[in-house]
């Protein structure tokens, strides 16, 4: 299947994800070690659901999560990119990645979060990003803060009892 490269990094690009993603996204999103701050695990139907939501997405909204892959290989650790999510009620850009085990502390998931902010500034007109994660997942709101988020507050939720999120806006 054609590859439609989004967005380079130094190390990284991204692109659109496809069902031969399928096997590459699965050791991501199945790791419970990875997924163990998301409300619930990832079978195979889920993952299924999760690329074709994700195609769906670039279609409806010119966006994602897009496939992260190594620029010397092409190999494909993990997803990054934009949605629209559901932050205390209201539907925000959010950039949100998942990098997979073997390939995380090597500052993949700032290297790519930093290229979608830049993209999503670039290409939309949000004056605004967030990133939302459980208030127990450290690793995933430092990463937000390591391209230039705050902590913009944090709040009860059924699904991560209790949700933080960060922000950074475009005049930052």
């Amino acid at each position: 299947m054609e590859q439609k490269i989004i967005l380079e990094a130094d190390r990284l690009f991204l692109r659109e994800m496809n069902m031969d993603d399928f096997d590459a996204l699965y050791k991501v999103l199945a790791n419970t070690d990875i997924m163990q701050h998301y409300p619930y695990s990832f079978d195979e139907e889920r993952v299924r659901n999760w690329i074709e939501r994700n195609m769906n997405r670039y279609h409806e909204n010119g966006f994602g999560l897009w496939a992260v892959c190594l620029k010397d290989t092409g190999e494909m650790i993990g997803d990054c990119g934009l949605t629209l999510q559901n932050i205390e009620g209201e539907m925000l850009p959010e950039i949100g990645y998942h990098i997979r085990a073997d390939q995380q502390h090597k500052g993949y998931a700032k290297e790519a979060a930093a290229a979608v902010r830049d993209w999503a500034f670039a290409n939309t007109n949000y004056p605004a990003l967030y990133s939302y994660c459980k208030y127990t997942n450290i690793g995933s709101y430092k990463t937000a803060e390591s391209i230039g988020m705050h902590f913009e507050k944090e709040y009860p939720d059924p699904e991560n009892e209790i949700t933080h999120v960060s922000v950074i806006f475009r005049k930052e």
